[in-house]
């Protein structure tokens, strides 16, 4: 019998260990060769580990799917600053490294094939997976990065009114167009440099948009 929630909500509030980490990883890789054909048993094969594990880490099949998420959205650097009080250089460094890391992430193979499953889940009823990635990815990055937003406008660097509208708009500036063509299909080759230059293009452009003189 899969645990009670409360094991669940232990796991997701957590850093996964190193074997949960490994079994996360496993996830993500049968969901690249498999897509949609994902079940506890396929998983529990792929990471050596038993199905007794797996519900005793993650609670159920969304806890599983909720961790995974959690675990690829924890490669995007958000926030991360230590210079009080926040100055220019710092702030865009923080703003270009989330950027950057971001772009990584949905550049994987891992991410789109997460996001295509997710998205065809959404459509058909079938899971809540589509919820799981909002809630755990763009939401929670999102939570991660206004506060850095807020700390720009506080030292007196950025000037806007709304937090969320800025923070969607320097989304959308790092984002462009490229998951969307990824997910239809469209065989981009985004190298480290190319990302790090599209990185610090949004970022100049967000800080012309929203950056005191």
């Amino acid at each position: 019998m899969p645990p009670n929630s409360a094991a669940q909500q232990d796991t997701a509030s957590e850093a996964p260990s190193l074997r949960q980490q490994a079994v996360l990883d496993a996830v993500l890789a049968l969901m690249v060769e498999e897509g949609d054909q994902l079940t506890m048993d396929a998983v529990a094969r792929r990471a050596s580990c038993s199905k007794e594990s797996l519900y005793k880490w993650f609670g159920d099949r969304d806890g599983l799917l909720t961790a995974t998420v959690q675990w690829q959205a924890s490669r995007v650097h958000a926030g991360r600053y230590a210079v009080q009080p926040l100055d220019v250089a710092t702030l865009r460094e923080s703003l270009r490294d989330f950027a950057a890391t971001w772009l990584e992430v949905i550049a994987s193979s891992t991410s789109v094939a997460l996001n295509r499953i997710a998205i065809g889940h959404a459509a058909s009823g079938k899971s809540n997976l589509g919820g799981i990635v909002l809630a755990n990815g763009r939401f929670a990055i999102g939570e991660r990065v206004k506060p850095v937003l807020e700390a720009g406008r506080a030292a007196g660097i950025l000037d806007f009114e709304d937090g969320e509208t800025a923070f969607r708009t320097f989304f959308g500036l790092v984002g462009r167009d490229i998951q969307i063509r990824l997910l239809l299909g469209d065989r981009l080759d985004l190298d480290t440099a190319e990302i790090r230059r599209d990185a610090g293009r949004a970022v100049d452009q967000f800080l012309a948009l929203y950056g005191r003189d």
